[in-house]
């Protein structure tokens, strides 16, 4: 089960990715994440493990696996019966405007059925990380200028 989300946001990639990539602030800027706890150190790097706590799901662990800095990042989260994968993909559309682009592909048995079954929550929290990540780039953009 795929699902995704697009938003536009006028502030520069670097500007974006530098919010984007601060998980420790994600509950400062979106309601859909309660914390994130680095396990393994602060930086997005492959192999740096993150304790996620968002409402309505339990406490889970999620890995970096992939890393184009500045560009993108995948994590995943393996649970029995199913692999949650979280990409965040970042497109400079202009010298200060970014495309940012989240998938969520959940996969096997469980992952699947969980997938369908919270598909509109889902939808909920990538919309609230989209506009909380949107008003803090393009405030953090503007008190720079």
């Amino acid at each position: 089960m795929i699902t995704e989300a697009t938003i536009e946001i006028d502030a520069p990639a670097a500007v974006v990715w530098a919010v984007f990539t601060d998980t420790e602030r994600w509950h400062e800027w979106t309601d859909s994440i309660r914390g994130i706890r680095p396990l393994d150190g602060p930086s997005i790097e492959v192999g740096h493990r993150f304790e996620i706590a968002q409402p309505r799901f339990p406490k889970l662990v999620w890995a970096v696996t992939e890393v184009d800095t500045g560009r993108s990042w995948t994590w995943e989260q393996r649970s029995p019966g199913g692999v949650t994968r979280a990409t965040h993909e970042l497109v400079a559309t202009g010298d200060a405007a970014t495309t940012v682009r989240q998938v969520i592909d959940q996969r096997g048995p469980v992952g699947a059925l969980v997938g369908r079954l919270t598909r509109g929550l889902t939808c909920r929290y990538l919309d609230l990380e989209g506009r909380g990540l949107k008003q803090r780039s393009e405030s953090r953009h503007a008190t720079a200028a």
